[in-house]
């Protein structure tokens, strides 16, 4: 089989890095789809209008055309939320893989209209004994003064694969904050595109991510600005441990035009054990004056002090390991509002590091 060469950088590096792209092997995508029926929709629908009436495909990124093509002949999943509220509306969106339902291709659109507020919950979680399939593509379209919350949760197993690609386009004054949530997939592979086109318009991006055993996480998050005083912020807090593998790709943009923009990225990994692999590229491109940008990117190890200091309190190795952890992530973990989903998350970090 050949292999899947996936999630390109904009401005390609040194080959020596080995992040210009992911390459992937025994990884099989279906030709052929069944239907995909285990979805759950909790929505306010007087507010908010959910269809299948998704627009054709036309990403500027995306993972790659092979992905990109499957979603948009093949598309099991499809639906389209046009958010009329003037006050916070929350939809919630459930993806469950079992034995019956193994393959999802998903094409999600969302449009916030102007001076709309929103929460959208999208979840993708899989019994344990299901070889799942998820490839994905999600377009957002935050109109002028909208605000628009995006939590992204990955429950998947690891004998699954994850493929997922992101498309914003901000307006005016658009406010649109991510929280995405990452433990899952033997292959997790993420590309994330914002377009902020508009003045003074917001986004901030957090991502935690989780890995063990053999998984591997490839994030390639673009954020390209146009807009006079528009911003973007990139948060990225990870743990790996076992052989567990990251590529952080990140790459902030500064387009003519965009006097007084702001952009920052940070990305963090910490290494639970000495066979965990962490690779980052932060980038920052620039083609105008008076703007600001910043970026930084660390992995290391465990301090053993740390260890040590919480370990004489009582607690176990792995149990002071898995508080190191959480505390790592309680900063993201605050963005989500819902005390039932944030426990959901702090008992995947205990399942998944025991």
């Amino acid at each position: 089989m050949e292999k899947l060469k996936l999630n390109e950088t904009p401005v390609r590096t040194s080959r020596n890095f080995n992040i210009n792209n992911i390459k992937l092997e025994n990884v099989v995508i279906p030709e052929r789809l069944g239907n995909f029926n285990h979805v759950t929709i909790k929505a306010e629908t007087s507010k908010i209008e959910i269809s299948n009436n998704t627009n054709p495909i036309d990403l500027t990124y995306g993972l790659g055309e092979e992905l990109t093509s499957q979603v948009a002949k093949q598309a099991n999943q499809k639906l389209k939320v046009k958010i009329d509220s003037k006050t916070n509306q929350e939809i919630q969106i459930g993806f469950q893989f079992d034995k019956e339902n193994t393959q999802l291709v998903d094409n999600i659109e969302i449009e916030a209209n102007e001076d709309t507020k929103s929460t959208i919950v999208i979840k993708y979680d899989s019994q344990k004994d299901v070889e799942a399939f998820h490839n994905g593509i999600l377009k957002v379209q935050a109109k002028k003064n909208s605000k628009l919350n995006v939590i992204l949760v990955n429950f998947m197993n690891l004998e699954s694969n994850h493929f997922l690609s992101i498309e914003n386009t901000l307006e005016e004054n658009a406010k649109v904050q991510y929280t995405i949530i990452d433990f899952g997939g033997k292959n997790s592979i993420t590309n994330y595109y914002s377009n902020i086109v508009g003045n003074s318009a917001d986004n901030r991006l957090n991502t935690i991510y989780l890995g063990n055993k053999d998984q591997l996480f490839d994030l390639n998050y673009i954020a390209e600005l146009r807009g006079e005083k528009s911003n973007i912020d990139m948060q990225v807090e990870g743990a790996l441990k076992d052989t567990a593998k990251k590529h952080f790709k990140g790459t902030i943009d500064f387009k003519k035009g965009c006097k007084k923009a702001t952009g920052n990225e940070a990305e963090n990994c910490m290494l639970l054990s000495d066979t965990a692999r962490s690779l980052a590229l932060p980038m920052l491109l620039c083609s105008e004056e008076e703007v600001e940008g910043n970026h930084s990117s660390s992995a290391g190890k465990v301090g053993d002090k740390e260890l040590f200091y919480i370990m004489s309190r009582g607690f176990t190795k792995k149990e002071a390991m898995k508080l190191m952890v959480k505390a790592k992530f309680n900063k993201i973990l605050e963005n989500i509002k819902s005390e039932e989903l944030r426990e959901q998350i702090l008992n995947e970090i205990d399942e998944r590091l025991n």
